[in-house]
């Protein structure tokens, strides 16, 4: 069993910035390939990132390239999303997931172990 825990959720302007973080235990972290989701209220959970097991291959939502950025630190086990220049539409409950694949893209059915989530909200 692995257990997922986000941090760093929170209540921030438009325009500005905020990071994530995942932490994932109970196996080795490197085998893992990590992803961020998101569900905004009444609406569908949606794919923001993803990062291989090595964090040599990424993967990010379109319509968030250049504002999203997914990293990791294996020496800490731990999975990072920056976020810049948010917007309203991003909040959200952001979610991070653990693939036993090492890429995993926005298919959520590669996921295998789901934190319990970290709400992000935007003001204008």
């Amino acid at each position: 069993q692995v257990h997922v825990v986000e941090f760093g959720g929170g209540l921030v302007q438009a325009g500005g910035s905020l990071r994530l973080s995942c932490a994932a235990s109970g196996r080795a972290f490197s085998d893992y390939a990590m992803g961020w989701f998101r569900q905004a209220p009444g609406k569908e959970r949606e794919f923001v990132a993803s990062i291989s097991w090595s964090g040599t291959t990424t993967y990010y939502a379109d319509s968030l390239k250049g504002r999203f950025t997914v990293s990791r630190g294996n020496a800490n086990d731990t999975v990072y999303l920056q976020m810049n220049s948010l917007k309203e539409e991003d909040t959200a409950v952001y979610y991070c997931a653990a693939s036993v694949y090492v890429v995993a893209n926005e298919n959520s059915r590669m996921y295998d172990y789901w934190g319990q989530g970290t709400q992000v909200t935007v003001s204008s």
